[in-house]
């Protein structure tokens, strides 16, 4: 298995992937979301990593730029969407699009890494609820427990928290 880059080239895998990695209620929804992050070109960039098995797009995950509200220094990103083939699920091809994103992203001058997901799933990244405390989502969260982070930087480096702001596909309260 190969993770590299997405490029528009993978558009329509990046799409059926989502549809059928979630469940009806939400699939269209993820899936516009996937694409509309891959056609990100803000400064910095969304990050989307895909995983491919013999030439197929099986796993994609997007990392976006995220701010804060009157601090311009601040610099994060928010992981999310993350699918996985149903085939694939359960073999680790998540994880490692998760792990290689954070590498990424990582390398830059990022203060923190969000995520808006399962507890159980993101805690082995090390992201957690109180790492988010005090950074408050763009909208109300449908599920509270849901909101974590993962400090790339210590907290006393004058990052103090505020309101999250995001890049234009993230910009839907349905989202959240």
């Amino acid at each position: 298995m190969t993770i590299r880059r997405a490029t528009s080239q993978d558009r329509s895998q990046i799409q059926d992937l989502h549809r059928a990695a979630f469940d009806a209620s939400e699939n269209e929804t993820v899936a516009r979301l996937a694409l509309e992050l891959l056609d990100d070109d803000g400064s910095p960039p969304t990050l989307s990593l895909v995983a491919e098995r013999d030439g197929a797009v099986v796993g994609h995950v997007a990392f976006s730029p995220v701010g804060l509200t009157g601090d311009p220094r601040f610099s994060a990103f928010l992981l999310g969407p993350l699918g996985v083939l149903p085939a694939f699920q359960g073999k680790g091809i998540g994880s490692q699009l998760v792990r290689e994103g954070m590498r990424l992203v990582g390398t830059g001058d990022v203060d923190v890494l969000f995520v808006y997901g399962d507890p159980a799933y993101y805690g082995r990244f090390g992201f957690s609820a109180e790492a988010a405390e005090g950074f408050a989502p763009p909208y109300p969260l449908q599920f509270d427990f849901g909101w974590q982070a993962l400090q790339l930087k210590p907290r006393n480096s004058g990052v103090a928290g505020g309101r999250i702001t995001c890049v234009d596909p993230l910009n839907d309260p349905a989202l959240w």
